[in-house]
């Protein structure tokens, strides 16, 4: 087994966490000029524990940007598993989460662009990951009857994909993003009869 294939040691691990957070922290403080010294004194620890785990700036943005993406498919799951979780909230909540993160790593993955690293080729499990989080809860809002049944994945993703690249050119705030989902999600839900109320919620408690 060669360096690369070693499990990485528990503190190494939490290091590496905490780096990564720090260096959120401090870039939505401080911009893309933020030093690695910024970054280092957030987390608490050495420079050369940095550039151990992240040998450039853009090494460290790449893995800033899958760690979102990480963290997302882990929430999905955690709703998947809700079982008094509202289907329907549940996946117009997250495909909200998508686009507000669309938006926030949008200058980090210019960086990326600008020094020729392809983010999406370093990604593929990633991304299979993130559309059978996406179709999981898709399929629940529809079992739920709080999406309409003729919306498929594909459709759903070219929507999905349209509005985070409308959000990350636009730098979309939080009350023009409430807006455009608001109305893009009325055409996602079922149309009702005029006079349709949804029938009562059995008491759990009994």
């Amino acid at each position: 087994m060669n360096a690369e294939d070693r499990p990485m040691r528990a503190d190494a691990r939490r290091n590496r966490v905490r780096v990564l957070r720090a260096a959120e922290t401090v870039l939505a403080r401080e911009g893309l000029g933020a030093s690695m010294r910024s970054i280092a004194q957030e987390a608490g620890v050495g420079l050369g524990t940095i550039y151990r785990n992240f040998p450039t700036q853009e090494a460290l943005y790449e893995a800033i940007i899958v760690e979102r993406v990480q963290r997302l498919i882990d929430h999905a799951a955690t709703l998947r598993e809700a079982v008094d979780a509202d289907a329907g909230d549940a996946f117009f909540g997250f495909f909200t989460e998508i686009v507000a993160n669309s938006t926030r790593q949008r200058a980090l993955a210019d960086v990326l662009v600008e020094a020729g690293i392809d983010i999406k080729a370093g990604m593929s499990e990633t991304g299979k990951a993130m559309r059978e989080a996406v179709e999981a809860l898709l399929a629940r809002a529809q079992r739920a009857g709080a999406v309409r049944e003729d919306l498929r994945m594909p459709e759903l993703l070219a929507l999905l994909s349209a509005t985070c690249m409308a959000a990350e050119r636009n730098q979309w705030d939080d009350a023009l993003r409430a807006r455009a989902l608001g109305l893009l999600f009325d055409g996602f839900r079922p149309q009702r009869p005029e006079g349709w109320a949804p029938p009562p919620k059995p008491d759990r408690a009994r």
